[in-house]
């Protein structure tokens, strides 16, 4: 694997600047054997919370510093106490968690609240054609086991050995789940999408029961995923805990699918892969369900549920973005046809329930 391909972090956006002023004496006082050069840089690839590298002249691989946008309301989706504290009470039960080191919610340091984790080196698939790494069909397979594999670790993790089972609710998590998706698409609606009403209608129509409960990461996906540079088939770490809770673990799969798209998918699905998943090697979603069952034992029976959630739920995000260019509250061309987005996944649920398939094969 040629160095080119490691994710690395570059200069610092305009405008996303960190007065570090107060941060190397701080982190100095918190982190034992902090070195004196402190440098910072950024990963420009996520689009929530903001995550820079820190370098301090000690440590070879670094740190890394995650803060909430400027201008972010902090209760709204960026709660780094949230996101760090569910890592630490993994961290030590679980490998592939990156070391978190230190929660500040002093703003005096450095205007906000953030905490600093341990960089973890290695390979991030992002977008649909990674470049630089080697995807032939034999590797992407391998990748792709080791996905779903991981997802089965996660779902599997003891929530009282870890310390977490007063973190979320699981009692009427669906519930929940369909209610409260189903109200942001009503407060965040511009144009009236027929499907998402109908999907909207027959998720609430069709609610099983919760399962049983575990630690649900809710961001899934290839791109938060760290490999092993020298084979991409181990998983070093799993990266964006910030929506992280505890529920039904068949949501969070049916979540991570709503992602997968496969060769066969429409074509404005196809506009909005996260990852590589079309190429040759990758399992389809039904086969990916198939294998969550097979290492996990759980009943997959009725997973045509957790799919139209998925894509329900990642329709309304959507919506909701589009909802914020339409209004002008955000210039960004690349949202002016979001709501075509919208439409495609209401369709793919439609389709999908219609049929009774999540996948082209089954």
């Amino acid at each position: 694997m040629t160095e080119q391909a490691i994710d690395n972090a570059r200069d610092v956006r305009e405008g996303e600047e960190l007065d570090v002023t107060k941060l190397a004496p701080y982190l100095s006082e918190q982190i034992e054997g902090f070195g004196a050069q402190l440098s910072l840089k950024q990963f420009r690839s996520g689009h929530s919370n903001l995550t820079y590298l820190i370098e301090d002249g000690a440590h070879p691989s670094g740190f890394v510093l995650r803060r909430p946008p400027f201008g972010a309301q902090v209760k709204s989706g960026h709660d780094m106490s949230r996101e760090y504290n569910v890592m630490a009470h993994l961290y030590p039960h679980w490998p592939k968690v990156p070391k978190p080191y230190v929660l500040c919610e002093d703003d005096d340091v450095l205007g906000a609240p953030f905490y600093v984790m341990e960089r973890v080196v290695g390979v991030i698939l992002r977008g649909s054609d990674p470049k630089n790494v080697d995807l032939g069909e034999e590797n992407m397979a391998r990748v792709c086991d080791a996905f779903i594999d991981t997802l089965v670790e996660i779902h599997a993790l003891d929530i009282d050995e870890v310390g977490l089972a007063d973190f979320g609710k699981p009692e009427g998590y669906i519930e929940r789940q369909i209610t409260g998706w189903t109200r942001r698409w009503h407060k965040a609606k511009t144009d009236e999408v027929e499907v998402i009403e109908e999907v909207a209608a027959w998720l609430a129509q069709n609610m099983p029961e919760d399962g049983a409960p575990a630690v649900i990461h809710n961001d899934f996906k290839y791109d938060n995923l760290v490999l092993d540079p020298d084979d991409l088939s181990k998983v070093r770490a799993v990266l964006d805990w910030e929506m992280a809770t505890i529920g039904d673990p068949l949501m969070d799969l049916g979540s991570a699918l709503a992602y997968w798209v496969e060769p066969t998918d429409s074509f404005v699905l196809q506009q909005l892969r996260f990852g590589p998943t079309t190429k040759p090697g990758n399992l389809t979603r039904q086969q990916l369900v198939d294998r969550y069952a097979e290492r996990s034992g759980r009943d997959v029976s009725n997973f045509l549920f957790y799919y139209a959630y998925g894509l329900f739920k990642v329709a309304v995000v959507a919506q909701q973005i589009y909802y914020r260019y339409k209004h002008g509250f955000t210039q960004d061309q690349r949202f002016a046809g979001l709501l075509f987005a919208v439409q495609a996944l209401g369709e793919a649920a439609s389709q999908a329930i219609e049929s009774g398939k999540i996948s082209a094969d089954g």
